[in-house]
């Protein structure tokens, strides 16, 4: 199985730290937040990761290379100045994933979340994780009912959706390439019967703010 990290994005709440650095390679305790998941990556037994990449994102590959210092492989999809947002991101590097389901994380989060939990193939066109409500996101986004993901919008009983999930190639089938959000077709998916989830209750934080970058570090 492969694994996407999604690291184009600008990171304008991170300013000024995002100003000369993308945000995956910020650093928590002298390791940059995407090493964090290379290495979690390669405990679940997966081997290629594809990175896409976007603001300064000459720097990623600088800094990660091919990926043979964390004895895995690591190709890179560079997208336009204009960001593709998620999905758009993910449907251009599609020809690099492949044809079986693959995990994508989000380049910006900090968790001990184990990823060989997504590593089965077998289920629903998209597998999300869920956490706990953040102070910043009280709402929530998704609710889950005995492994099915059967609402979204916010509200009571809901859950935040973590940026780590697994997606069958089907998942995008007569999506175009361009610039398209995740949200819509996640909604699409819920709707139709067709997305899963779990509830992980383990540590997580989205790294949104140079406050919570703080925080993280003490």
């Amino acid at each position: 199985m492969k694994a996407m990290i999604l690291a184009a994005g600008r990171g304008e709440r991170m300013r000024p730290l995002t100003d000369h650095t993308p945000k995956p390679l910020l650093e928590v305790n002298g390791k940059a937040l995407i090493e964090y998941h290379l290495e979690g990556l390669k405990r679940a037994g997966i081997n290629q990761v594809v990175i896409n990449t976007g603001w300064l994102g000459e720097q990623i590959p600088q800094r990660l290379g091919d990926g043979g210092r964390y004895d895995l492989e690591i190709r890179y999809s560079a997208e336009p100045q204009q960001p593709l947002e998620t999905a758009g991101g993910i449907v251009q590097a599609l020809p690099l994933l492949g044809d079986h389901p693959f995990l994508v994380v989000n380049g910006d989060l900090y968790t001990d979340y184990p990823f060989e939990q997504l590593t089965d193939e077998r289920g629903s066109l998209v597998h999300l994780v869920l956490v706990e409500n953040p102070l910043h996101h009280p709402v929530g986004d998704f609710t889950l009912q005995q492994g099915k993901v059967t609402g979204y919008g916010g509200g009571e009983g809901q859950l935040t959706y973590s940026g780590m999930a697994r997606f069958d190639p089907r998942f995008f089938e007569g999506v175009e390439e361009g610039r398209l959000p995740l949200a819509p077709l996640l909604y699409h998916a819920v709707n139709r019967g067709e997305a899963s989830g779990e509830y992980y209750r383990g540590i997580w934080s989205d790294v949104g703010t140079a406050e919570r970058l703080a925080q993280l570090q003490q």
